[in-house]
Parts: C-alpha cells; structure tokens; sequence
C-alpha cells in the first residue's frame, strides 16, 4: 500500500509551552502523551494510543468507562463544557485521588 504515511501510534509536534516527559498535550481535537521534555519551540513525539495515568481534577468522582475531558490547564476532569475530549476513563478514580487512567482518543 503506497498512502500509508504512519501507523497513528505517534504524532510530530512543535511545543508552544514547554512539555514534561509523560504530559498530555492537546494537538486541535488530539490527545497526545509527550514521550520526553520538550523545550518551547522545539519538535517533540507525543503517543496517540495507549493508557496512561494523567492528572485529574482532585474533586472529580470518574468512573471506569465514563468520558474524560482535558482542560487547558491539563488536567483530566468529568466535564464536558468548555473542555476537550481526551478519551474513557481505564478505571474509576475517586474524589479525592488526584489521577485518573484514561484511554487517550477512545
């Protein structure tokens, strides 16, 4: 097959703030998990499939398989308005817990 261009696993981008190993990163409507640091302005890979624990708003009550929304801040929240969809929660996370496994882009 010759327009296969990548296996959607990972994404390329430029880094507007600066990103720490294991951050999500918003990329328009994608959820990606920066594999390292990156500095602003440099290029950075950022995972696009998988489960990760991501930090989530302490009062939120998430339960396993609910939607999960990324918040400018990058924080995982229940919240729909405002937010971005970020994927399904992996397991339930409690208030208080301050992180949630979510299965990015589900």
């Amino acid at each position: 097959m010759k327009n296969c261009v990548a296996d959607g696993n990972t994404i390329d981008f430029i880094a507007t703030a600066a990103v720490a190993s294991g951050e999500p990163v918003l990329l328009g409507k994608v959820v990606a998990v920066s594999l390292g640091a990156v500095a602003i302005g440099e290029a950075g890979v950022g995972a696009t499939e998988g489960v990760y624990e991501l930090p989530k708003v302490t009062a939120d009550d998430i339960t396993q398989g609910g939607q999960v929304y990324l918040k400018a801040d990058g924080m995982i929240t229940s919240v729909a308005s405002g937010n971005t969809l970020a994927g399904k929660a992996w397991a339930n996370a409690a208030n208080p817990s301050d992180s949630v496994w979510v299965k990015i882009n589900a």
